[in-house]
């Protein structure tokens, strides 16, 4: 894998682990919520959302207003292009 496709495939789970949130935003939010400190959010968050740990560091760092139904489209459309961006199998 070329350093291009790297970096491609890591803004792309960087999004689909901000798209999940966005998904399930309640439940992100009450994980949060109920966990004692910012390293038990971070373990909760990646479990609920199938995400990695850096996954789940950017769903932490995420800003509210990144919740509008604009911002996901954007999101949702970064992420497409992406992912046809890919090499087909990979």
């Amino acid at each position: 894998m070329d350093e291009d496709e790297r970096h491609i495939r890591d803004e792309l789970m960087m999004l689909d682990a901000l798209l999940r949130a966005m998904d399930r935003r309640d439940a992100v939010f009450q994980m949060i919520e109920d966990s004692e400190d910012e390293d038990e959010a971070r373990r909760r968050v990646g479990q609920l959302l199938g995400v990695g740990d850096l996954g789940s560091r950017v769903v932490l760092d995420m800003q509210v207003r990144r919740l509008t139904r604009d911002q996901r489209q954007r999101l949702a459309s970064r992420a497409a292009e992406l992912r046809s961006m890919l090499p087909e199998g990979r």
